[in-house]
This record gives structure tokens, sequence and C-alpha cells, in this order.
């Protein structure tokens, strides 16, 4: 799927990188082509006929010994929606912080959920669902799940498919990309790294907070890049801007930013004023052929 990376992602935010998945477990259906995509997602992954369908609710119980507990289920249901902090995931949930804590535990232990530190706020963690198939089963499947036990696919993907692309796609690509800059972090940046995470920079002066999906550190502690995903957005200068403000917050504070890099990815592309700018500052611009390709 390389030569269709905008497939090669959508799929991938279902299947992931389970062969098993990609083929015994969809009669090996695949789709056609970008144009195919909610069909097969109809006739494969929302049939019940079809071994995949039943596959993230067995996951779960043969991991956690977990038989269908609404609490287990509410958990990652929250992380696979964006409520991805303890206390986010709590809130959603309206229980104390207290009640999740044995859920979130077992759920690390068996490999199911990745708690992954803030790459700049120490003390500050995320939970990520590590199975590409588990969170589209509790973004999408669950929730819908009236229509899907009625044998309604179509109904079910109607009602989930913008759920899917806002917040398990866009998560998703920001995983992909944080892999890239690992996978090619000696090539791009010149040597190899610490920590490829996601991280926050605090802007007091304008009381927010400046989200990084890829801050990429060296084994020096020095900040090599700063980058941010869009899956749906044409990347401009604003976006560019926004990276600028966080390395001067990160030099304020002490961090080391001589060598950072900034770093636009994007599913959609960048603007030519964007472009320009890029190539004359050595900004890094990574869009879909470029994330399945070696860096040249």
């Amino acid at each position: 799927m390389a030569d269709q990376p905008e497939l090669a992602v959508l799929l991938h935010s279902i299947v992931g990188g389970t062969p098993a998945y990609r083929h015994e477990f969809v009669h090996s259906d695949a789709p056609a082509g970008l144009g195919d995509f909610d069909s097969w997602v109809i006739r494969t992954v929302l049939n019940p006929a079809v071994p995949l369908f039943r596959e993230a609710r067995y996951l779960l119980a043969e991991e956690t010994g977990a038989r269908d507990t609404p609490l287990y289920h509410g958990v990652l249901g929250a992380i696979a929606l964006g409520h991805n902090t303890r206390g986010g995931i709590a809130g959603y949930l309206e229980r104390p912080s207290t009640n999740i804590g044995h859920p979130l535990t077992v759920l690390e232990d068996c490999g199911l959920v990745a708690k992954e530190p803030d790459a700049f706020r120490t003390g500050r963690s995320t939970y990520r669902i590590a199975e590409p198939l588990i969170t589209f089963y509790s973004a999408v499947m669950r929730r819908n799940w009236s229509f899907l036990e009625r044998g309604m696919a179509e109904q079910a993907w109607q009602a989930g498919q913008e759920t899917f692309r806002a917040q398990v796609v866009g998560p998703h690509f920001e995983q992909l990309c944080r892999e890239f800059a690992l996978r090619n972090a000696y090539t791009l940046f010149g040597e190899p790294p610490s920590t490829v995470a996601a991280g926050t920079v605090a802007d007091q002066a304008a009381r927010t907070q400046i989200q990084i999906d890829v801050a990429v550190l060296g084994t020096d502690g020095a900040v090599l890049s700063l980058g941010e995903a869009k899956w749906r957005q044409t990347m401009g200068i604003a976006h560019l801007d926004r990276l600028r403000r966080a390395r001067d917050l990160l030099a304020a504070k002490g961090h080391r930013v001589a060598r950072t890099r900034l770093a636009c990815y994007s599913g959609a592309g960048f603007t030519d004023e964007l472009r320009k700018v890029a190539n004359a500052e050595g900004v890094l611009l990574v869009d879909l052929p470029a994330l399945y390709a070696d860096p040249s």
C-alpha cells in the first residue's frame, strides 16, 4: 500500500501491523483502492461473519481476564476518544481517579495500553491504546453496537466514520509520524535520539499550551526536533510560527535548541508559502508519500 499512502494510513489505523488481521481475519479481502475503503470496512470489519469482527473483544478478555467488564471498556473508550490523561479518563467516566487505577494497571501490564511521559513536563503522562484494532472497536464499534448486533453495518459506519477519521486516524497519524522520526532520526537530525514523544510547552504569556506532536530529544538532552502533525489540514506558516514560539519558550527555560530542526507532518500537504520558507530555513516537511519512503 506504499503506492497509496492515504489508504495505507487508514488501513493501519484499524488493523495495525498484524499480518493476520490483513489476511486470515478478513478472508484476504483488501480494498481495491481509496474509493473502496468505506465498503471494505462495512463488508469486513463490521461484518459478524468475518473473524476480525469480534477479535478486539476476544483480545481484551484473553489478555486481562475481563469478560465484557464495563469499566475496562469504559477506560478504553475514554482513551480512544482523546481523554488520555488519568484525570481525563476519570472525568469522562464520572468516577474518582482511584477507581480507574486498577484497570489502567492491568491494561498496561498486558500491553494493551501504553503510558507515555510528556517530553517536556516531568510527572505528566498520557495513555495510548497500543493495538489499533482495540482503538477502532472502542471508538466506533462499541458505540454503535445497537446497529451492529442487528446486522446494520452500513448504518453503524455512517454513524461512526466521522469519529474514526477525527478521533482515530488523527492520533494514529501522529504516532506514525513519531515512528518515522525515530526510524530516520540519524538521517534527519544527524544523531540517534534518546526520546521521541509528544510533549506540551506552556506559553504563560498567551495563557495556553503548545502541543508538540513529535518531539525528538538527543542523548545529551538537546532538543533535536519539534514537530506538529495534522492529518486533515493543509499546513501553513501559522503552524511553523507555533513551532518557532515553542522553540523560543524552551530556550528561555534552559533547553538546548541550537540544533533543533522544526518539522511539519501533514496528510493534506503544505501551502506554497510554507514550502518556500521551509526550503530556505531547512524546515522538515513530511507528507504522506515521504512518510512511506526513505528520506533523501
